[in-house]
C-alpha cells in the first residue's frame, strides 16, 4: 500500500480527508496526519509517505514552503497534491514550479479527488519499477566489477570503476564475507542482504553461486560483523542448505579484495570436507601454536584493556577470544580456567586502588552466575562481557577518585622525593597547578607551610641518620637535600634547638648507659 500523510490547521479538514476518501481501492493508505508545517515535516521525515496532501495556507510554513522544504531534508521527496480555498492564478502557478502533482480547490469533488489518486498510484508504480531496473543494472554492474576482482583482473581503469561504483575511494579498510548455502537457493543473495544495514551494496555471487560481500570495516567494525555471520549461519541454514559463513581478516582497498575472498574460499572448503556448518574466522597462523598459548596472549589483551579502562578495546577482546573458539582453538575448560583467573586479578587490582571486590564481584554474577558452572560458549561470553564491562567502570571510576584527590598525589610525591630539590613553583607546574593556589591548599591539608613541611621532613630524616649510621655531618646535610651544610645546620638548630653534632652525642651517650 502506498502511504498518505495529511496536512491542514483545520481537524474538520482532517477528517473530510480521511473518512470521504476510499483510499485503499487505489492502493493508498492515510499513515498520518499534521496541523501544520513543522509537524508535518518531522512526520515526513519519520513516515517517509509516498503521498503528501496539504493545505496550502497554513501558520509558521505554508504548503508551498513546505514542498520547498522537503526537497531540501529528503533524499526522495513524496508526491504533492495542494488544496486551496482560494482561487488564485498565481497560487497555482507557483505550485506547478515546485512540480507539485496536482492542485485542487476546496470543497473537494470527491469523484475529482479519486481520479486524481488513480493517475498518481499509476505514475508512482511506474517510477518504482524504473528504480527496480535501475537497481537491477547497478547491482549486475557491481557483480561484474567484483567478480573481475576476485578472479584476479587488474588494471588502472578497473580500479577506478570499481572505486567509484563501491564508494572504496581512498583505499579503506575493508573485510569479506563469503556464504556457502550448499543447494544454493535463488533468493540466497536477497536474505543475506537483509542482514546488513542499507548502505552500499558491495554484495556478488562467484561462480559457483555462493554470495560474497565485501565490506567497509569504518561502515561495519569487525565485532558487529562477527555478529552478523553468526546470525546468518543460524538464520539461513535450513535441513537441505547447511550454511557455512566465512569471515576474512581486514585487507586495505580494492587490490586486497582478492586475496580477502581467497582467504574466505579457503576456510568454507576447508569446512565443508571436516562435515563442518556455522561461521569461521580466518584460522590460519603464522607460526603453529599451542592452544593454551594462543588463549593466555588473547586473555593478557583482554586484561590489559580492562586495566587501562579502554572498553571498547575490551569488548573486541572478548570477541577474539571467542574468535578462537570459532577456529576450533579453545575449548570451554579452558576458557573457564582464563575467565577465572582473569576474576582473581581484576579482584586483586580493585582491592589495590581501594575498592570493594567482593561487592564487585556479587554484582558481576547477580544475573550471569559463577563461571565455574558454565559449559557453554555463549553464557561464557556474556559473563565476560558483563565482568570486563563491569571492572571497567570500576577501576575507571577508582582511578578517578584517587586522581581527583590531587593534594593526596602532592603530599605522597613530597613525601617521597623530600631529599631531592624541590621547589614550590616545579611542584606546582608538575602537577599543574597554580603556585600561589597549591601553597595555600597545601598548608590546609597538612596545617604547615610548604616549605616548614618540607623543612621538617628533612630534619626527621637527618636525625634518623644522626642516629643510625656512622655518616658526616655534611655527607647527612646533602643527603636530606640541603647542598649547604651551614644552612642545615643553621635548620636543624632552629628545629630541635640544639646543633646536629650536639644531638647526636646526646643520642650516643644514652645508648651507651
Amino acid at each position: 500500500m502506498l502511504q498518505v500523510l495529511l496536512v491542514d490547521d483545520e481537524p474538520w479538514v482532517l477528517e473530510g480527508l480521511r473518512t470521504m476518501v476510499n483510499w485503499e481501492k487505489y492502493g493508498f493508505q492515510v499513515c498520518g496526519e499534521a496541523l501544520d508545517g513543522p509537524e508535518a515535516l518531522l512526520k515526513m521525515q519519520e513516515l517517509q509517505p509516498d503521498l503528501v496532501v496539504t493545505d496550502i495556507h497554513m501558520p509558521v510554513i505554508s504548503g508551498l514552503e513546505l514542498i520547498e522544504r522537503s526537497k531540501r531534508l529528503l533524499v526522495k521527496p513524496p508526491k504533492f497534491v495542494i488544496l486551496s480555498g482560494y482561487d488564485d492564478f498565481n497560487y497555482a502557478l507557483t505550485a506547478m514550479r515546485q512540480r507539485v502533482a496536482e492542485y485542487l480547490l476546496k470543497p473537494i469533488d470527491e469523484e475529482g479527488f479519486e481520479a486524481i489518486l488513480d493517475r498518481l498510484a499509476l505514475t508512482i508504480a511506474e517510477e518504482r519499477e524504473l528504480e527496480r531496473s535501475s537497481s537491477r543494472k547497478q547491482s549486475l554492474f557491481k557483480n561484474n566489477i567484483l567478480n573481475r576482482l576476485i578472479q584476479g583482473e587488474e588494471g588502472a581503469q578497473l580500479e577506478q570503476e570499481a572505486a567509484a561504483a563501491l564508494q572504496l575511494e581512498g583505499d579503506p579498510e575493508l573485510c569479506c564475507l563469503l556464504i556457502d548455502a550448499g543447494a544454493y537457493p535463488p533468493d540466497l543473495k536477497q536474505r543475506v542482504l537483509g542482514y546488513f544495514p542499507l548502505n552500499a551494496d558491495r554484495s556478488f555471487l562467484d561462480g559457483l553461486g555462493r554470495v560474497g560481500v565485501i565490506v567497509r570495516t569504518d561502515e561495519l567494525p569487525q565485532t558487529q560483523l562477527e555478529e552478523i555471520g553468526l546470525a546468518m549461519s543460524g538464520g539461513l541454514s535450513g535441513p537441505e542448505s547447511p550454511v557455512i559463513v566465512a569471515m576474512s581478516s581486514a585487507g586495505k582497498g580494492i587490490r586486497s579484495i582478492r586475496e580477502l575472498y581467497q582467504q574466505t574460499l579457503e576456510t568454507v572448503k576447508a569446512k565443508r570436507e571436516q562435515g563442518k556448518i556455522g561461521f569461521f574466522l580466518p584460522c590460519h597462523h603464522p607460526q603453529p601454536m599451542k592452544t593454551e598459548e594462543v588463549l593466555k596472549g588473547k586473555f593478557e589483551q583482554l586484561l590489559d584493556a580492562v586495566l587501562e579502562g579502554d572498553a571498547g578495546t575490551a569488548e573486541a577482546a572478548v570477541e577474539e577470544v571467542f574468535g578462537s573458539s570459532a577456529c576450533g582453538l579453545a575449548g570451554v575448560e579452558s576458557i573457564r580456567a582464563f575467565a577465572a583467573n582473569m576474576e582473581l586479578t581484576l579482584c586483586r587490582r580493585i582491592k589495590k586502588a581501594g575498592g570493594d571486590a567482593d561487592d564487585f564481584m556479587v554484582r558481576v554474577q547477580s544475573n550471569e552466575g559463577d563461571s565455574g558452572g558454565m559449559n557453554d560458549y555463549p553464557s561464557l561470553k556474556r559473563y565476560l562481557h558483563k565482568l570486563c564491562r563491569e571492572a571497567s567502570l570500576v577501576l575507571a571510576g577508582l582511578r578517578r577518585q584517587n586522581e581527583n584527590n590531587t593534594m593526596f598525589r602532592v603530599i605522597q610525591y613530597v613525601d617521597e622525593e623530600f631529599r631531592s630539590k624541590l621547589k614550590l613553583q616545579t611542584l606546582a607546574k608538575k602537577f599543574h597547578m597554580n603556585p600561589t593556589y597549591l601553597g595555600q591548599v597545601f598548608k590546609k591539608e597538612t596545617g604547615k607551610a610548604f616549605n616548614e613541611y618540607l623543612n621538617e621532613k628533612r630534619i626527621e630524616e637527618a636525625k634518623r641518620l644522626l642516629k643510625r649510621t656512622p655518616m658526616k655531618i655534611s655527607d647527612i646535610a646533602l643527603q636530606v637535600g640541603y647542598p649547604n651544610t651551614d644552612y642545615f645546620i643553621s635548620k636543624f638548630k632552629q628545629a630541635t634547638g640544639i646543633l646536629p653534632s650536639v644531638f647526636k652525642s646526646e643520642f650516643l651517650n644514652d645508648v651507651s648507659k
